[in-house]
């Protein structure tokens, strides 16, 4: 165990940013941001002992300034996208700035991703904490919404994100984290598309060609989306299935099986070459599993790594998108004065 803290840069606006450095003692090791509480990286031994760097990240924080792929965010208030940008609670409507057409995805342009967060290292936890006050109509959400976003490197090489806060109205929250994970390491200049994947899920949420869900939960049974089985992530991406098109590959949420609100095992990738397993663990009901399509152009990488199509895959955990528009799916809705409080492990070993 052990755990460093050095500066990282500053952002446009002058301000310090910190990287903290959280080691345990099976050779595994993570790397943090007090912008944006941003995962950087994620070093992990191979089935030889030699270690790589799984998680893509920049080197400058002003690529994660500027930068549309959400490398390692933290993102809220809410996840994901929302039907016109718009949600009522409580008979009241709510107006999000749009970024994505006539939606919203990810809250907007201020996602909680580009603001600096208070830090706090709890090196007898080898855990860091993260702290934001979300202001009554931020984002244009209503309430006071003061969340905690706490990483963890277990001596299991389980890298646990706790997400826990509470809100003064009712509000609709569903945070996630948007990191990208390549299992050859990376700056491999390797895709994703040979990683085997396995997801508990029987069912998806289809989307009209603007990516919002039409609130169908439809079988995954005889489509590409169907990994109850592991499978390759490339043996279906060019499918002619529709939904295949309108995602350019894997762009779609998961309803995930067992859902009770408790910690299970949700999915599981596998990389043969280096041996590399990344399990992961959830208490929410859904998965938004995105394969990398539009990675290419971006700012250069850790170590000037070129991230192209697919070099990168994303498992975030959430609530269902556009849940706030579908009564089937499970509401995001935080009642005010309960607590918001969700767990997420990504769990390495290699075999």
């Amino acid at each position: 165990m052990g755990m460093t803290k050095s500066v990282f840069g500053k952002t446009s606006n002058g301000e310090v940013v910190h990287l903290v450095t959280v080691s345990n003692q099976k050779g595994m090791s993570i790397e943090v941001l007090d912008y944006g509480a941003t995962l950087v990286s994620v070093n992990v031994p191979d089935k030889d002992g030699h270690t790589e760097d799984v998680a893509l990240g920049y080197d400058d924080v002003l690529d994660y300034e500027k930068g549309d792929a959400y490398l390692g965010a933290t993102v809220g208030r809410c996840g994901n996208r929302v039907d016109h940008a718009e949600f009522s609670i409580n008979g009241k409507e709510y107006f999000m700035e749009k970024n994505e057409g006539e939606n919203v995805c990810h809250s907007g342009p201020r996602c909680y991703s580009r603001r600096m967060w208070d830090m706090e290292l709890l090196e007898e936890e080898n855990s860091v904490r993260f702290h934001l006050v979300s202001p009554n109509m931020d984002q244009g959400f209503p309430g006071t919404f003061e969340v905690t976003v706490t990483y963890t490197l277990t001596e299991e090489n389980e890298l646990k994100i706790h997400y826990n806060g509470t809100c003064d109205q009712d509000s609709l929250i569903n945070m996630t984290n948007h990191s990208y994970f390549n299992l050859h390491g990376q700056d491999s200049g390797k895709t994703v598309e040979d990683h085997l994947v396995w997801i508990d899920a029987d069912s998806f949420t289809p989307v009209r060609e603007d990516l919002i869900p039409t609130g169908e939960i439809r079988s995954v049974e005889e489509t590409p989306l169907d990994f109850r089985t592991a499978k390759e992530l490339g043996k279906d991406i060019a499918d002619p299935y529709e939904q295949m098109k309108i995602g350019s590959g894997y762009d779609h949420n998961f309803v995930l099986n067992h859902y009770d609100g408790k910690l299970r095992r949700v999915a599981e990738v596998k990389e043969a070459e280096s041996g590399r397993v990344m399990e992961v663990f959830t208490d929410l009901p859904a998965m938004q599993v995105y394969s990398g399509n539009f990675l290419a152009g971006g700012p250069a990488g850790k170590n000037g790594a070129v991230y192209v199509k697919r070099s990168g895959l994303a498992m975030e955990t959430q609530y269902c998108p556009d849940a706030i528009h579908h009564e089937n799916f499970v509401s995001p809705i935080l009642k005010a004065g309960e607590v918001y409080d969700t767990v997420t492990i990504y769990k390495f070993h290699a075999e």
